[in-house]
This record gives C-alpha cells, sequence and structure tokens, in this order.
C-alpha cells in the first residue's frame, strides 16, 4: 500500500509499505494492505512502519489525522 506522511513544512515519507502501526486517539492501531477505509485522528507517539524491503522506520508526530482509502494512506501530521 502506498503511504505518504505529510507535515505543513514538508513531506516526510512517500513510498510503499507492507504494514504501518500509528498512535490513534482511542489507543495504538495497524494497517495493513487491503485495510478498510478509515479515518482517525492521532496523538502524539511514534510511526512505525515496514516497507517492502523490510525495513523499519519511524516517525515521531505531535498529532494529525490518517485517512485509510484503497490502499492508500495519508497522514496529515505535526
Amino acid at each position: 500500500m502506498k503511504l505518504e506522511i505529510i507535515t505543513p513544512d514538508k513531506k516526510l515519507y512517500s513510498g510503499n509499505v507492507k504494514s504501518a502501526t500509528f498512535p490513534g486517539s482511542e489507543g495504538s492501531f495497524g494497517v495493513l494492505n487491503n485495510h478498510a477505509p478509515m479515518i482517525s485522528t492521532l496523538i502524539a507517539g511514534t510511526i512505525e512502519l515496514t516497507d517492502d524491503s523490510n525495513t523499519k522506520h519511524n516517525f515521531e508526530i505531535k498529532g494529525g489525522v490518517v485517512e485509510v482509502l484503497k490502499n492508500n494512506v495519508i497522514v496529515l501530521s505535526e
């Protein structure tokens, strides 16, 4: 699935990932390929990604919103 992490200043990440874990306001949650459509608010914490080459990436955020739709994940964060 394609994932983008965007801040007001720049694009932190853009690429294909196997999995992603987000710090949701109702608790941490994971997203895999073919996940059901959803929108969630995020709190301060770490977004953890595993890309197609099994490399792990971590991004610290202060909060934001994530949208999952048709294997496209967009994160708007601070």
